[in-house]
């Protein structure tokens, strides 16, 4: 399993870190263009990412920015809706408007809030079932 984090917050990314190891190989960035060239960088390298935990306030690039190129590309690569990454959108933003624009603009698969424990990441990834 291959994971990526986007988290401008040391301390979030720490907690995502510290559980996703458990799973698999994990790789980390701070930001939206961060994101955009691992992603693109994991697939010219044949080992794209299997799940990625997307922050949505970010300076520069916001989450929901990073998920539309994220499916763009995926769509160029002519992926088929089932081999798409599963993204999990993790925010201090409990909106119905940012929760809709996450799950229909942009087919996340997960949405967590902020603050957000250890136990939530282990339930969110069974009930997607990742592990």
């Amino acid at each position: 399993m291959k994971f990526l984090i986007v988290e401008d917050d040391p301390a979030g990314a720490i907690l995502l870190r510290m559980i996703l190891t458990e799973y698999g190989d994990v790789d980390e960035v701070n930001d939206g263009p961060g994101a955009i060239e691992a992603f693109d960088g994991a697939w010219s390298e044949g080992r794209p990412y299997d799940v990625i935990f997307l922050d949505i306030m970010m300076p520069d690039m916001n989450g929901h920015e990073v998920l539309k190129i994220i499916r763009e590309r995926e769509r160029a690569l002519r992926l088929p809706q089932i081999r798409e990454v599963k993204v999990i959108m993790t925010t201090a933003l409990d909106s119905a408007e940012s929760v809709s624009q996450a799950f229909y603009e942009g087919r996340a698969s997960g949405y967590l809030v902020k603050p957000i424990y250890g136990h939530s990441i282990i339930n969110e990834m069974k009930k997607l079932g990742i592990i």
